[in-house]
């Protein structure tokens, strides 16, 4: 059986590390796929458990030499006892660097209280061998593994520096007591200090980076208020049982999802749909746990627990999008894995040429360290997966739920829309318009037409199932009932054979007659969808039944806004060619594609795919998953089917299409983000190395810059926070 897990990886440092740990799971053919995001410092790994188990795949990456643990809660609280033990490292480090840093401030003014070689042994010796001890030990697994990372580099420049100083000491001693060479410690536990500070300050910002996660997480109250037997008491959520009565009162958090069973309020569901006016709630209807009760008291109904709630299942999608790699990471991975190999070859060029050029061997070193602790591929690591970490949570709190990275990077660049009907720019709530029976009454049309959909979700059923509910008609058994893809459905009622079809069906048939087309196309011409009772064993038309929905306010300011974003439009429904043409020219859609049958949706897709569009498809329904799947990007409504959701790259959680230009517009900043946080990165190495090889950037320097290219790209994937979907305020105001 195939298996998903996740696991927290411990000891990564850069993007060289990423490729190892993917190379070795890869590897194994039990292992279908990997993938390792450096900024979550997560392993997402699909493998089949009959042929190799968890402990298994620790033990892979633990050969690559890493620490792996399933992931869990309690690693969370993990990771923040370890970035409070860094900071105790670095605040030590930083004690006993001062004194070998301070001096060298003031010998420019003639100043020299530089401690004697002995002290600056005994101060720099715990922060290269004790505090730097981390950098050893992966530099040894990289080793090992054969291949190199960022701490390679470092350990590899820093060991130079303080090797250089003790070969100093050693070849001066006899001069020590009276007499300090100018030594190179302090350039070594600098470096050691600003990496430690760097690492420790990039950790923080990573964590800012999923601030959406937590807050979502936050949401869920951790007791419930239980009726029983007409008693209250306070259970913890994971006590609670489906079907249990919850008591909610004014201003409280809705604890788990369910139906209302009494009651009447508003629900404030900002947090989970990004809709920041309050929702109207009744009888019957469902509430999303983490939402807030209004001001009225009410009881529901637990309808789902635990993995199954629309909390955890929004969590879990966001999660998901933020350990998936982007296309374009690909690429950097591809770069990183030479990186160290060339920049350890560079740093020897340096010191042979600096070596034998200026015959000052002291020097070269000096330079070839420079060259090795500037060249950090860390940064090209952190480009692109925090800004998808950041981009995914703003997405999440806007009400755009990304499933994954490949559909974020991708939408900023859709140059075609194609647009279901009904539920995606009407509200999907048609009612019935008018009613013609022929041979029989209208009550009893009606009563076949319900009896024969009852039980249906599609909106079209649900109108007639409301109609006959308004009118007090009684339902029939309605058996051997199957549904005609494209055409309609039928079933047997009363030992009759009865199908609700639509106008393809008739033509198929060859039941044209002329009135009732006369009077079918007069109802097109309106607007309205048109279904028709047939009669099957001798075939006649019983009835013609017209529905009509309402176009959904924000739908044509969305049209408006695509085209300002150059994007052409077109619309794909199952219905008339008159209805679909008369929506279509209200809102001001490009083309119009009517009376399609949902697997050809998905063709012309594909049709538009192979002319070099990039194709969004949007939809809401069962018959729109296919086209969902063929997009290059699928955005489903979430007001829609879960199988619609599953078949596509974004969801939105309110059934506005305004979320649709949001989503492209956080696609491009998160995407200019990812280009900004590629170029600085190969910038500092571009510039850096060079002048780190010519002796134009101390050690010291090289190390703060080191540390500096990562923090930058950190902290421009942070500015993606202060993105703001501004056609929600459009759209209520």
């Amino acid at each position: 059986m195939l298996q998903n897990m996740s696991f927290d990886i411990k000891g990564m440092t850069c993007a060289s590390c990423v490729n190892r740990i993917e190379k070795i799971l890869k590897s194994n053919e039990a292992i279908s796929s990997a993938s390792v995001n450096l900024a979550t410092e997560k392993a997402t790994v699909q493998f089949h458990d009959q042929n190799i188990d968890v402990n298994k795949i620790i033990h892979l990456i633990a050969k690559a030499g890493y620490e792996a643990t399933v992931t869990t809660v309690k690693n969370k609280s993990d990771k923040e006892a370890q970035l409070k033990k860094d900071k105790s490292r670095i605040w030590l480090s930083a004690l006993l660097t001062l004194p070998l840093v301070v001096p060298m401030l003031f010998e420019p003014f003639g100043l020299h209280w530089m401690p004697s070689a002995w002290w600056q042994l005994l101060l720099a010796t715990p922060v290269q061998f004790y505090i730097g001890a981390r950098f050893y030990k992966s530099a040894w697994s990289a080793i090992k593994s054969r291949a190199g990372n960022m701490d390679l580099l470092v350990a590899i420049g820093t060991t130079s520096a303080y090797g250089l100083s003790l070969y100093l000491m050693l070849k001066h001693r006899e001069h020590l007591s009276h007499h300090t060479p100018h030594l190179y410690f302090e350039g070594s536990a600098v470096i050691i200090t600003l990496v430690l500070i760097g690492k420790y300050l990039e950790s923080k910002a990573k964590q800012q980076t999923t601030t959406a996660i937590k807050a979502l997480q936050k949401l869920q109250p951790s007791t419930a208020q239980v009726l029983s037997d007409g008693m209250e008491k306070q259970l913890s959520i994971e006590n609670l049982s489906l079907k249990d009565i919850i008591l909610v009162r004014p201003g409280e958090r809705i604890p788990v999802d369910g139906v209302i069973i009494k009651g009447q309020t508003q629900v404030d569901e900002s947090l989970i749909t990004g809709e920041s006016l309050p929702v109207d709630k009744k009888m019957n209807d469902k509430v999303v746990g983490g939402s807030i009760n209004g001001d009225s008291v009410i009881q529901i109904q637990v309808s789902a627990l635990g993995t199954e709630s629309m909390l955890a299942k929004i969590i879990r999608l966001v999660e998901d999008a933020q350990t998936v790699k982007a296309p374009i990471q690909r690429m950097v991975d591809k770069v990183s894995a030479y990186f160290v190999p060339a920049v350890l070859v560079i740093a020897i060029i340096t010191i042979v040429a600096t070596g034998f050029i200026l015959k000052d061997w002291e020097t070269a070193i000096l330079h070839g360290v420079a060259v090795l602790v500037i060249a950090c591929p860390c940064a090209l690591g952190l480009a692109t997966p925090t800004s998808i970490m950041v981009g995914t949570g703003a997405a999440a709190k806007a009400g755009i739920l990304i499933k994954d990275a490949e559909a974020l990077e991708v939408a900023h660049s859709i140059t075609t829309i194609a647009f279901d009907k009904t539920g995606t720019l009407t509200e999907g709530k048609p009612s019935v318009s008018f009613l013609k029976s022929f041979n029989l009454s209208e009550a009893k049309a009606l009563s076949i037409l319900a009896s024969i959909q009852n039980g249906s979700e599609h909106p079209l059923a649900r109108a007639v199932t409301k109609k006959t509910k308004e009118e007090n008609i009684t339902l029939l058994e309605a058996t051997n009932i199957k549904a005609l893809p494209g055409r309609g459905i039928e079933a047997e009622v009363d030992g009759k054979r009865y199908a609700i079809a639509s106008k393809r069906l008739l033509v198929e048939m060859n039941m044209n007659d002329k009135t009732m087309t006369d009077l079918a196309q007069t109802r097109e011409n309106l607007g309205e969808t048109i279904s028709y009772l047939i009669e099957l064993e001798a075939p006649k038309v019983l009835a013609i039944i017209t529905f009509k929905d309402t176009i959904k306010d924000s739908a044509k300011m969305t049209i408006q806004m695509l085209k300002k974003m150059g994007i052409k439009n077109i619309m794909l429904t199952g219905d008339n060619q008159g209805s679909a043409r008369l929506v279509a020219s209200e809102l001001g859609i490009d083309e119009v594609r009517s009376e399609v049958l949902p697997q050809h949706k998905s063709e012309i897709i594909r049709e538009y795919k192979e002319r070099g569009e990039i194709i969004a498809m949007v939809g809401d329904g069962i018959n729109d998953a296919p086209a969902l799947a063929a997009a290059d990007v699928g955005i489903a409504m979430a007001t829609g089917t879960d199988v619609a959701m599953h078949s596509s790259g974004i969801t939105l959680m309110r059934g506005s299409p305004l979320l649709i230009p949001d989503a492209i517009s956080i696609s491009k900043k998160t995407y200019g983000k990812i280009k900004q946080n590629l170029f600085w990165a190969f910038i500092y190495n571009i510039i850096g190395i060079p002048l780190a090889a010519l002796g134009h950037l101390s050690p010291v320097i090289a190390g703060a810059a080191m540390a500096l290219s990562s923090l930058s790209v950190v902290a421009n994937s942070l500015l993606l926070k202060r993105w703001k979907a501004s056609n929600m305020i459009k759209e209520n105001l």
